[in-house]
């Protein structure tokens, strides 16, 4: 048994010890925060060993002493960004208010790196880092202390709803961004083809080139309402 073991490791970079480091300033947190600060400003796709590299002034031979695998990079990185989400009190007495706080921080910490949606899905990714671990661990005690019977039940819930209402939030603001207006502004371009399509003007309506006064505004809103809602259908477990 112990040998079929060490034949199929877990495909982890949390499960291999870090290598000593390969020149001076060279360590695996120097990598991965040049690595996020790279995804942040050129997503994905532009993310390559070469690339990382260059821009540590080290060959990729020297990262691979650290991180095996691009996948490994990826890991580390959506691990170190978790740790920016706010954790609210394991004991908070209100148990819908603390979700809320963590989900709204879970939601900030996704939108200031758009890149974080669009990988967090992938298959095995992230799945054994401390931060994650932590965000889990909290939200079960939360759960637990409030008396759901399958905590796990109602992390996947939150978790759902967060990814996937910042995912499509994040692919709107990178459009946005690429556009070099203020989102106001791109909001009132689009605006004509999205309102009054029947060509007919209809009293008491904004005209069609009006967009919301306050955009982020809308889009917080409309979260903490969708929230709202998935907190609503979680309360009915207790009373069942």
């Amino acid at each position: 048994m112990a040998g079929k073991a060490q034949a199929h490791p877990i495909p982890s970079v949390w499960a291999r010890p870090q290598a000593a480091p390969s020149q001076p300033a060279l360590s695996r947190a120097v990598i991965v925060r040049e690595t996020i600060a790279m995804l942040d400003e050129e997503g994905t796709e532009a993310l390559s060993m070469r690339r990382l590299g260059a821009r540590l002034n080290a060959g990729a031979t020297s990262l691979y002493r650290h991180v095996a695998l691009k996948d490994e990079l990826m890991e580390l990185a959506v691990d170190e960004v978790l740790a920016e989400i706010a954790l609210p009190a394991a004991d908070s007495p209100d148990w819908r208010a603390a979700v809320t706080q963590l989900a709204a921080s879970f939601r900030g910490t996704t939108l200031r790196h758009p890149w974080m949606c669009g990988v967090l899905g992938q298959a095995g990714l992230a799945h054994l880092g401390p931060n994650l671990a932590a965000v889990s661990g909290r939200l079960s005690a939360l759960f637990t202390a409030a008396g759901f019977p399958e905590p796990h039940g109602a992390i996947d819930v939150v978790y759902s709803y967060v990814i996937g209402v910042t995912t499509t939030e994040s692919a709107w603001l990178t459009s946005v961004a690429r556009s070099g207006q203020t989102e106001a502004d791109f909001i009132a371009r689009l605006a004509p083809t999205a309102q009054q399509t029947d060509g007919h003007a209809h009293p008491g309506e904004p005209p069609a080139d009006a967009g919301p006064a306050d955009p982020s505004g809308m889009r917080d809103e409309k979260f903490a309402y969708g929230l709202e809602v998935v907190l609503d259908g979680l309360a009915l477990r207790l009373t069942h």
